[in-house]
């Protein structure tokens, strides 16, 4: 069974390109606009489970480290790994996405077989 993996993007057209690397490497693949967005789609899922989720930090209604820290208090996503992949290279909201829980930080504009060595090393078997 494929490994799934959620992008959580306000731009309709990168999460578009995550998700035809991504499928093309064999995940299933789910999308949320937000952070919010993101929260309620995983409170839907009942039994299904994410293996990983790619975020961007700077989305509007509800961004990025906002989302991984409310994420990480929900015990069911609570080992979850995170990539945050962003334009945001200061290190400052490096330190705060490490302090959230994100696992790892992928700039943008990102290099799809980079992502994917970095998806590859965080998910879970």
């Amino acid at each position: 069974m494929a490994k799934t993996i959620m992008i959580v993007d306000d731009s309709a057209s990168l999460r578009s390109v995550v998700n035809i690397a991504l499928s093309r490497a064999g995940y299933e693949v789910l999308e949320a606009s937000d952070g919010q967005d993101a929260l309620k789609k995983l409170s839907t899922l009942g039994a299904r489970k994410v293996h990983l989720i790619i975020s961007d930090v700077n989305m509007p209604v509800m961004g990025g480290i906002e989302f991984v820290t409310q994420l990480k208090q929900t015990p069911a996503f609570k080992f979850t790994p995170v990539i945050m992949l962003t334009t945001e290279g200061q290190e400052a909201a490096k330190e705060k996405g490490r302090a959230a829980g994100a696992k790892a930080w992928v700039m943008k504009p990102f290099n799809p077989t980079q992502m994917l060595a970095a998806v590859s090393k965080l998910i879970l078997p």
